[in-house]
């Protein structure tokens, strides 16, 4: 079964490489019994590859269930996966089978496989390297032929580092890694995927299917979806409903999805009501034009000091062309400011005549000088990551405030419930 007949089958829209990539890892490790770990972030359509897996394996004719082990508490996963026997805690009233036992010859899937309790991954590490497992409350072994499949949208090896998950389960799971692209990657796929979401709105509804112009289209496939293809869902149907014209111009795109403008970059967006980013790219913008300020004071003060130590002549200010007028709405820096702060370090020339000699040009190296006497310059890139920058101010708030997320979340300007969010994304 090549590809395409995959794709019309489950419904899967795109042709990005990393897709078709990860789509045959998939059909090609479905026929065996290996376990297989599905990376990715939220929202790429992890579980469509668990199916695919399982339906095109022998096991196609058994069971299948998917368990997001995240939305388990951690007193009752024992009892869910493994089950458990009547007494064994307070409200067992009676036996119970768990999925292992339920769904033997068939296929689970477990979702957040990061977010599971260390208990618990003893015991599946059990399952999967014997088969075998125990009832909460008891203790008959009992036998088990389940294939699992894992996913996860967290760094597993991070959490190894940290003591949250146990490496031998990780390389356990890991026989084949299929790894899902983000949305952000895939942008040849957005605006099809937008279309047959809309589509399929207006077929239910029985409605027309909305469309977009070319500077709309071209505003969708610039945005970062953090959501994924859920959030790529959920934006098309309501645009569907809350749309009055079916052609959407890149105007009305922005008054209907103002996020639409947020951008991964450090810069103010303008927008149509005067809409500016968010606060991260202001905080990132900032941090960059002190740090700008410091590189030029530091600069300057290089320049003095090569003036001093190497025979050179700084040029007279008088002489040089006036600056254009900065036509940036930011006026946090004047040219007055700029120029003060140069001529602070002016350092008079030693030759007074050539002063008023406009011809006479300053002397910025000495040509006498040996080329082998001046040092080597190395240039060292400054990490303008802007998930590294987020996740400092972030650690900065914090630590300010204790770990009071309310406190920090206030002082970052954002929701508690975002800033917990992204606690979650960065592992703090």
């Amino acid at each position: 079964m090549n590809l395409q007949s995959i794709k019309l089958r489950y419904g899967i829209i795109g042709r990005s490489e990393g897709l078709d990539r990860a789509l045959s890892t998939a059909v090609r490790v479905a026929p065996t019994m290996l376990s297989t770990l599905i990376m990715g972030e939220s929202g790429v359509g992890k579980e469509v590859f668990s199916r695919i897996i399982h339906q095109l394996s022998p096991r196609k004719h058994e069971k299948f269930i998917a368990i997001n082990c995240g939305a388990i508490p951690e007193g009752t996963i024992n009892s869910e996966l493994f089950g458990h026997e009547k007494g064994a805690f307070t409200g067992a009233t009676g036996d119970r089978k768990g999925y292992f036992e339920s769904y033997n010859k068939g296929t689970i899937f477990l979702d957040e496989i990061g977010e599971m309790p260390l208990e618990t991954q003893a015991f599946l590490l059990r399952v999967l390297e014997s088969g075998e497992f125990i009832r909460v409350g008891s203790s008959k072994m009992l036998k088990t032929d389940v294939r699992v499949v894992a996913a996860t949208n967290v760094n597993l090896k991070e959490r190894i580092q940290k003591g949250k998950f146990r490496e031998d389960l990780y390389y356990r799971l890991n026989t084949v890694p299929i790894i899902v692209p983000p949305l952000r990657e895939r942008q040849e796929d957005i605006y099809p995927l937008f279309r047959k979401f809309a589509i399929d709105f207006a077929e239910q509804y029985r409605t027309t299917s909305i469309r977009l112009d070319d500077r709309a289209k071209l505003l969708l496939e610039s945005y970062t979806w953090p959501g994924n293809i859920r959030e790529l869902k959920n934006i098309s149907e309501q645009l569907s409903v809350m749309s009055e014209e079916k052609n959407i111009s890149a105007e009305d795109l922005v008054d209907l999805m103002p996020t639409i403008l947020n951008r991964n970059l450090p810069s103010l967006t303008g927008g149509k009501g005067g809409h500016t980013g968010s606060m991260e790219e202001r905080e990132i913008l900032y941090k960059l034009l002190f740090d700008m300020k410091q590189d030029l004071n530091d600069l300057k003060r290089l320049v003095i000091e090569l003036v001093n130590t190497n025979d050179l002549r700084m040029p007279d200010m008088t002489n040089l062309p006036q600056l254009p007028a900065p036509t940036s709405s930011i006026d946090t820096y004047r040219p007055s400011e700029i120029t003060r702060d140069y001529n602070d370090y002016i350092v008079e020339s030693t030759d007074n005549q050539s002063r008023g000699n406009t011809g006479d040009r300053p002397i910025l190296i000495d040509p006498n000088r040996p080329n082998n006497t001046y040092d080597r310059v190395e240039e060292v890139e400054e990490n303008l990551s802007l998930a590294d920058n987020e996740k400092e101010l972030i650690q900065k708030a914090l630590k300010k405030h204790k770990n009071r997320r309310k406190d920090a979340a206030s002082e970052l300007g954002i929701s508690e419930r975002t800033l917990y969010r992204k606690i979650q994304l960065y592992d703090l």
